[in-house]
């Protein structure tokens, strides 16, 4: 006999990424994790401007970078 997920584990709500209003998240939300497309939208527009970034470690000044032909031989 096939095991259906009961209801509760099928959907449940969470908290919008985007504006922390309850969303549904369950395969009939096509906006899930968000709540609506307005906040999906609002998210993708923030990643595509940079507002998200990956934090990285500039490199030193006084070190050369980009140009092989600057770059220090290897010893």
């Amino acid at each position: 006999m096939k095991k259906t997920p009961s209801s509760s584990q099928a959907e449940r709500t969470v908290p919008c990424p985007n504006c922390g209003q309850p969303s549904l998240y369950a395969p009939r939300n096509p906006y899930r994790p968000f709540c609506s497309a307005r906040c999906k939208g609002m998210d993708l527009g923030a990643w595509a401007s940079e507002e998200f970034r990956v934090p990285a470690e500039a490199p030193p000044e006084d070190e050369l970078f980009g140009d092989p032909k600057l770059q220090r031989p290897l010893q």
